[in-house]
């Protein structure tokens, strides 16, 4: 049996409050980091499932829920390019809804376009798209906040759910699934010409996204460099990997979230290196004459330190076993209730394990210096 692990539970109580702060630590490391994740998973949800290889965008947006528009025309003059097959211009504001059960109001996102193109790569959505053919209609997303109302579930039960948005009533003809974000609470589709009634204010001719479809062969890549020396500046050219990665980047760097939950992963390494630390400097100073004897009878420093270091792995895996188990009941209780993707993947599980090992081993390298300038002639 090893005899770090021998020392470890010769004090049971110190062992559990070692556990105990090492789970605290991968709790609160894997918390931040599963909020950093579906921070960036949930703000590029429509950007990777709209039917597209090259995107317009205007450069003064800075994130898709607050677009700014741009003329429609940057978009017809991409037809003319051979690489380019079919466009879909895209209209995107915030509209409000009014909660048809407790007549609350409420902001969601409404986009808008022509239901005879391709807008999102969902299952069963090209067939409802085709209902909004119909005027005062829209799609409306399960996936958003309950404060909406139970509006998926009496579609479902066959219900007829009609509401008022922007103060024009308004009938739900069909859903969509596509979840919230942390700037998305909701989302309704409908068509252009019923966008346009919601919002009587705004031109036909100014867009907010532009979807290029690309003909079969060609090189998204290629395209988007020729449309972008041949469109003026007033339009971005992205491609589909290039529109995500402008919205991460805001997220990330324009926004204090994501530092936010990168800050807080890196306080909870720091807050579990210094328990371990004060475990493991608290069990030296203990064992010093222990360690003093194994010194003077002739083992080396490689052999002492060891021990310590041992029960460092020890405690970084006995820690993070129970700290796994509570985060994932953790996980399931705040996805269920901010719709917001959050589980357990094999790399973050893996990072965090190898985080928690690095963790402890910092730690008992710090607490093993005591046993390094150790000399028996001393302690005895």
């Amino acid at each position: 049996m090893p005899l770090g692990w021998l020392q470890l539970k010769h004090k049971p109580l110190r062992l559990l409050v070692a556990l105990s702060g090492i789970a605290f630590a991968v709790l609160l490391i894997m918390m931040q980091l599963g909020f950093r994740s579906a921070l960036f998973e949930s703000a590029v949800r429509f950007h990777e499932r709209f039917d597209y290889d090259i995107a317009l965008f205007s450069p003064d947006s800075v994130f898709i829920v607050r677009p700014q528009s741009f003329s429609i025309r940057r978009l017809y003059q991409t037809i003319g390019f051979d690489a380019v097959d079919e466009v879909t211009p895209v209209y995107i504001s915030t509209s409000v809804w009014k909660n048809p059960w407790d007549n609350n109001r409420r902001r969601i996102n409404t986009i808008g376009f022509q239901p005879d193109q391709s807008l999102l790569r969902l299952e069963g959505f090209e067939q409802a798209s085709q209902l909004l053919r119909n005027q005062d209609v829209v799609l409306f997303d399960s996936g958003s906040r309950p404060e909406f109302g139970a509006v998926a579930e009496a579609f479902e039960s066959g219900q007829a759910v009609v509401t008022e948005i922007n103060d024009r009533e308004t009938e739900v003809v069909g859903l969509f699934e596509m979840g919230t974000s942390f700037g998305i609470d909701g989302t309704i589709i409908t068509s252009e010409d019923n966008w346009l009634r919601l919002f009587p204010s705004l031109p036909r001719s100014e867009i907010h996204l532009g979807l290029i479809r690309l003909q079969q062969g060609h090189d998204a890549d290629e395209a988007r460099d020729a449309l972008a020396d041949y469109l003026p500046e007033d339009v971005l050219v992205l491609t589909k990997q290039q529109f995500v990665e402008r919205e991460k980047a805001y997220w990330n760097s324009a926004t204090p979230i994501g530092y936010i939950f990168a800050f807080g992963a890196i306080m909870g390494f720091v807050v579990g290196a210094i328990i371990v630390y004060q475990i493991l400097f608290a069990d030296v100073s203990e064992h010093l004459n222990e360690y003093a004897t194994l010194r003077a009878i002739g083992y080396k420093n490689r052999f002492v330190s060891g021990i310590v270091l041992q029960q460092a792995v020890i405690l970084a895996v006995l820690g993070y076993l129970p700290g796994l188990a509570i985060v994932y009941w953790l996980y399931g209780k705040a996805a269920a209730a901010t719709n917001l993707p959050l589980y357990i993947t094999q790399e973050r599980a893996t990072t965090v394990f190898l985080m928690t090992l690095a963790m402890c081993a910092i730690s008992g390298l710090m607490a093993v210096r005591k046993v390094r300038k150790l000399d028996p002639a001393e302690v005895f």
